[in-house]
């Protein structure tokens, strides 16, 4: 059986939410601790693993058996860290530590609260099915206003097309369907991540996600919608 860990990253210093991952959100929870639940609901990963530059979050999670913490240093825990910095760290870690080697490596932000374990497993499934891909990713279809051919640029008061004249296509079935990345699930074979400069690697898959369920929290106003949907459902 294929052996995934799963990360959980959830650092400290959030600037547009402060507190953002250990904020108290829904009904007596937090950001991370949902996180956390999904991941360790599901039968095909192997090991759950939290990576924080938080004494406070490691102090939080340190009693539950089933989670590895992991201390991440300083100068890959800023804003500007690639992610890629703290999977290498963990994978380093953690195979030393658990005599694993591992074959899948994924990560879930506490920052998408709403992602059901459908999601997760079904973004796990898509990787199995495509051997010729390096990562397989969730995704959500961009809104037709948010197209880039309805997009402009103020020239004065003007507008010029962004991008390239919208021709008279202004209906949503004249428009080309586009996805974006709602960074909810992210699973990348282990093999290359040595190498690879980004957690994607050079060619992916994508798993659909509906609009409902791919908030990813940047800002007070995501948090606010984010924490009403979570609590209607």
């Amino acid at each position: 059986m294929d052996k995934i860990l799963a990360l959980i990253p959830s650092r400290s210093g959030s600037k547009r939410v402060p507190n953002k991952n250990i904020r108290p959100f829904g009904r007596g929870s937090n950001l991370t601790e949902i996180a956390i639940k999904q991941a360790l609901g599901i039968p095909q990963i192997t090991t759950v693993a939290l990576t924080t530059d938080s004494e406070d979050l490691l102090v939080m999670f340190q009693d539950i058996s089933e989670l590895e913490c992991i201390k991440r240093p300083a100068e890959i825990s800023d804003d500007k860290a690639p992610a890629i910095a703290y999977v290498r760290h963990a994978l380093k870690l953690l195979e030393h530590k658990l005599n694993i080697r591992y074959d899948y490596v994924m990560i879930l932000q506490p920052t998408s609260p709403l992602r059901l374990k459908e999601d997760i497993v079904g973004t796990i499934q898509l990787m199995y099915k495509h051997p010729e891909a390096d990562s397989a990713v969730s995704v959500m279809k961009v809104d037709h206003l948010n197209n880039p051919i309805k997009m402009k640029v103020m020239d004065g008061d003007e507008l010029v097309p962004f991008f390239e004249h919208e021709r008279g296509r202004l209906a949503v079935d004249q428009l080309p369907v586009l996805y974006v990345r709602n960074c909810a699930v992210y699973i990348t074979r282990r093999k290359e991540i040595d190498t690879f400069i980004d957690v994607m690697g050079n060619t992916s898959v994508g798993y659909p996600m509906p609009a409902e369920r791919s908030i990813d929290i940047n800002e007070m106003i995501d948090f606010d919608i984010a924490e009403y949907l979570f609590n209607k459902k």
